[in-house]
């Protein structure tokens, strides 16, 4: 099950530079990330400062 971004999302980046597979990009408005590049490591919602980033 991917990890989905939420709205509480401050666009810092910190998730991005954290995913092993680069399935997060920086959207229009917030960071994204791609449902089927993602893995479900955490590794991203680990290094949110704002918990902005959860399972779908």
């Amino acid at each position: 099950m991917a990890y989905i971004i939420s709205d509480e999302c401050i666009s810092c980046g910190a998730c991005s530079d954290q995913c092993p597979v680069n399935a997060i990009s920086e959207g229009d408005t917030q960071y994204i990330i791609d449902a089927d590049t993602c893995i479900s490591c955490g590794a991203c919602s680990d290094q949110c400062p704002v918990s902005a980033i959860s399972e779908e």
